[in-house]
């Protein structure tokens, strides 16, 4: 039977740190792993073994350590990454929330159960600009959990198939990028070397803006209120409505009178997540958030090709190098519109867009986290 339970009283809640840098005597061995985010995949649960940074025995008693299947989750910038600590030590930092399971669940329950919960933690991170869920919000949190560990064993078992399947697709899916990147190079040459024509993608757009800045109110009134997108819904280069926000009518027909989006328009994360673009291959009627930039190419510019050359290495390397901001990069307008591409004539263009639709066809998207909530009965 499932019941309701707060994270708090499935075990002990601990909150990372990181001890002092200036003490170099705390990073000289590899005796304890350190993890941060970026230990942690933004897909699935991650079972954390190897960490980039470690910390020496002397610092274990200026840090929070754990051991084996505590349950990982970032709370600050991305939410709702799940980890979950193999055979072991491991300290971590203050953007990560532990919780040490007690008998009440099983570790990798735990996990699949929080990674179930992904949408609800966003919707409790309380800053607009950098999400931060606190230790006492984290453990106030209720989840649904069955009472009996040994059905919550079957449960793991059969999301662990699952996830095995899914995870094989994913890896298809990637080849599948891989192949359109090499196809890419095969047509086009890289931005130092091609026969081709190269432009600033400020002179091949007809503006290039970002959302607003203001921070909106949102309404839970999906039938009457308006899709509102930010840099999360574009980070799989194709726009993601499943986990959108609304705003209400009275905002929408102010920001829609100054930026409309419309079918062929380019959207690419700027804040947090940079460097992203998808393309609004819909006639949605939405908003965007200032964490997004539009790119409304001119005429004889094909969406689909600068959807490719924008996700391109050589377009990445150019916004990375440009990155703002300490903690969350920004990707600021100027640099967008200086950024160099590969401009072959609308006929190469076009040809390689049909060869996009081709992979599209075979781009079936399998949602791990939508068919954990169906097991676990959310």
């Amino acid at each position: 039977m499932l019941i309701p339970v707060k994270l708090k009283e499935l075990g002990d809640i601990i909150t990372g740190n990181t001890p002092s840098k200036k003490e170099i005597s705390y990073w000289d061995s590899k005796d304890i792993c350190f993890v941060k985010p970026d230990s942690i995949s933004e897909q699935g649960i991650s079972i954390v073994k190897n960490t980039t940074e470690y910390l020496s025995e002397k610092a274990s008693s200026k840090a929070r350590i754990v051991t084996k299947d505590a349950v990982f989750v970032t709370c600050i910038g991305t939410i709702g990454k799940i980890g979950l600590a193999a055979e072991g030590r491991y300290a971590f930092n203050q953007q990560i929330n532990v919780v040490v399971p007690n008998t009440k669940v099983l570790p990798k329950y735990l996990a699949y159960a929080l990674l179930s919960s992904k949408k609800r933690l966003e919707d409790i991170a309380n800053a607009p600009v950098v999400p931060i869920i606190n230790k006492t919000q984290f453990g106030e949190f209720s989840i649904k959990i069955e009472d009996n560990t040994l059905l919550q064993k079957d449960i793991v078992n059969i999301l662990d198939k699952v996830v095995g399947i899914i995870d094989f697709r994913r890896r298809e899916l990637q080849c599948l990028d891989n192949l359109v990147k090499a196809r890419f190079v095969e047509m086009f040459g890289a931005l130092n070397n091609t026969s081709y024509e190269t432009l600033p993608l400020g002179d091949i757009c007809e503006f290039i803006k970002d959302g607003t800045h203001q921070t909106p109110t949102y309404t839970e009134d999906k039938v009457r209120g308006y899709k509102f997108l930010s840099s999360k819904d574009v980070t799989s280069q194709k726009i993601s409505w499943s986990n959108i926000k609304y705003i209400p009518e009275s905002l929408h027909n102010e920001l829609y009178s100054k930026l409309a989006p419309r079918r062929g328009d380019i959207l690419l994360a700027k804040n947090g997540t940079t460097g992203v673009a998808a393309v609004v291959d819909t006639d949605e009627v939405f908003d965007i958030y200032v964490s997004l930039a539009l790119l409304r190419p001119k005429v004889g510019y094909n969406s689909r090709y600068l959807w490719a050359v924008i996700n391109s290495n050589d377009t990445k390397m150019q916004f990375n190098a440009n990155l703002k901001g300490i903690g969350v990069p920004n990707l600021h307008l100027g640099e967008i519109k200086k950024a160099k591409v590969i401009v072959p004539p609308l006929e190469q263009q076009e040809k390689f867009a049909v060869f996009l639709e081709q992979i599209d066809k075979s781009n079936l998207t399998l949602t791990v986290g939508n068919y954990i909530v169906y097991v676990l009965g959310k």
